[in-house]
């Protein structure tokens, strides 16, 4: 939408994290791998009905999801954008609804009343979002999106919105930025706030809000948004959207996806490192099913995004969806790449000349890549993806899976295929790890009370690492007995810290992958910190 360019980059005080030196030292590699929430799979209102939307468009579109196996292949959210509440409020603060827009489902129900809709919502075995903007206003205020309502932001009602987005029973909330880019305001600031007050929301209620965080992009909030407000966000918009609104029949109907624009949003939403455990780049709602594109654009669109681990929110009219395109949505080989347990995001493994890519992208099980050779150009390229470029060993052979067509070869060393021009070839790569490295952290200071168990106060450090590729998995061996999950921070090398979420492990050892750059050859160094009370354990790091 409408952000402005400055970049801004967290500085948060480093505090304690308690260090255990020995959970299992003797191999790292047996830690149990801890899977991490996935990114979220579901419909969201705006490309397609823009602020027009109503208790009968969502109810309709319930009903397909529920019904054409999207449901079935894991979508599960039911997202209410922009224009359920035309901005006034009753005196005491609360939201008025319109009650034609949002009539009573069931006997009892009150119009006007939004755990109507959560209720049928739910009643289908599917999942509730919710809308709202960070500012006084929303996205409404500018008129190329159809009608023009004001005052449909949070701004000054942060706590009493959030707690009653909890307490209608919505289970997503999507927190927009036009009216704070309006205002002018500080987007970690005001995001900080939201964060506390969806914190409190869910401590009144015991009702989990995920937290949608969209801000464009162009504040990088992936350099802040995973540590907002010490309650982190669960996913943030990377760049602007792919689309204007595409209303059929409305003033918009003529307006078409670009191709283009799809793969730029893809470009602005590749940041690995701040990708993991659980918080997710989002390079915005899907245009898979809308006019513009081509049915192989639309596998390659679906291709770019799981690769990315990115939100699968589909923005069509799911009521008009085409066989072809259902049957791109719910390819499950290609769905289990983006909601692999690991929660990691591809990176760029090669380049063999320009506009030719090599994209791979760490899976949960051992020697499994998923390996995406993208075609830029004109004309049909051989693209080669070798085994060492994959982080696997160049002497065995490796299964190879067409993720599209099923077609499966078990090549030596690499993998050559023919890319026709503006296409990408997706596959499953099954073959042998190369041999990690395992560290243990730096000593711990002498003068800790029990340097044989713990050190409080201090960063626990990993000096001297070594990387074979600038991009690298790092395992962090870890054990955390309680029932919800720890933080910590990282740093690499000095640069800016990425807070990382720890789950549960039960009463052994675990462990969860990041990506981070090391730029270092033999001489990185990683630092971790946090400011709870009860961090979690770290023992080691490994990197592949």
């Amino acid at each position: 939408m409408r952000p402005n360019s400055r970049l801004r980059s967290a500085s948060l005080a480093l505090a304690s994290i308690v260090f255990l030196p020995s959970i299992h030292a003797a191999d790292p590699n047996l830690a149990r791998p801890v899977p991490v929430p996935p990114p979220p799979m579901g419909w969201s209102s705006w490309n397609s009905f823009s602020n027009t939307v109503n208790a009968e468009i969502v109810m309709a579109q319930a009903k397909a999801m529920a019904s054409n196996g999207m449901k079935k292949a894991g979508y599960q959210y039911i997202n209410i954008d922009e224009g359920w509440w035309l901005g006034e409020r009753h005196a005491d603060g609360g939201f008025v609804v319109d009650e034609k827009a949002w009539p009573a489902l069931a006997d009892g129900e009150k119009p006007g009343d939004m755990a109507n809709i959560v209720r049928f919502i739910h009643s289908l075995g599917l999942k509730a979002g919710i809308y709202t903007d960070a500012g006084k206003d929303g996205c409404s205020l500018y008129p190329d999106v159809g009608r023009m309502y004001f005052n449909v932001g949070s701004e000054g009602h942060y706590e009493q919105d959030f707690l009653q987005f909890a307490k209608w029973g919505f289970d997503y909330v999507k927190v927009d930025w036009c009216g704070g880019d309006r205002e002018n305001l500080d987007p970690a600031v005001q995001y900080a706030e939201i964060a506390r007050a969806i914190a409190r929301a869910e401590k009144v209620t015991g009702h989990r809000l995920y937290f949608s965080l969209c801000e464009w992009g162009r504040q990088s909030p992936w350099t802040w948004a995973p540590h907002v407000g010490g309650a982190p966000a669960d996913v943030w918009r990377t760049s602007g959207d792919i689309v204007d609104p595409i209303v059929a029949s409305g003033p918009h109907a003529d307006r078409k996806a670009s191709f283009d624009k799809m793969l730029g949003n893809f470009d602005n939403g590749v940041h690995p490192e701040a990708q993991h455990t659980g918080f997710y780049n989002d390079p915005d709602m899907m245009v898979i099913g809308m006019p513009g594109l081509s049915d192989a654009q639309n596998r390659v669109h679906m291709s770019l995004w799981a690769m990315s681990g990115a939100p699968l929110l589909v923005g069509a009219d799911l009521t008009k969806l085409s066989p072809e395109t259902l049957a791109t949505l719910t390819n499950p080989a290609v769905l289990a790449v983006d909601q692999d347990a690991l929660g990691l995001q591809a990176v760029k493994a090669a380049e063999p000349a320009k506009g030719l890519e090599v994209w791979v992208k760490p899976l949960a099980k051992a020697g499994s890549r998923a390996v995406m050779l993208l075609n830029r150009t004109g004309t049909t390229q051989e693209i080669t993806a070798g085994w060492k470029e994959l982080g696997l060993t160049e002497e065995a052979r490796a299964t190879i899976t067409n993720l599209w067509t099923g077609e499966q070869l078990a090549p030596s060393g690499s993998y050559a295929v023919q890319v026709p021009p503006g296409d990408a070839v997706l596959v499953l790569v099954q073959g042998t790890e190369m041999r990690s490295t395992a560290y243990q952290p730096d000593p711990a200071p002498r003068n800790s009370k029990n340097a044989t168990l713990m050190c409080r106060d201090c960063d626990l450090t990993f000096s001297k690492v070594a990387s074979r590729a600038a991009w690298a998995q790092v395992r962090i061996t870890y054990k955390n007995s309680g029932n919800s999950p720890r933080y910590a921070e990282l740093r690499v090398n000095g640069e800016g810290p990425t807070r990382i979420a720890f789950p549960p492990t039960g009463p052994g050892p675990g462990s969860i992958s990041i990506m981070t750059q090391l730029d270092q050859p033999n001489a990185n160094v990683l630092r971790f910190s946090a400011s709870e009370d009860t961090p979690p354990l770290i023992d080691a790091i490994t990197v592949d």
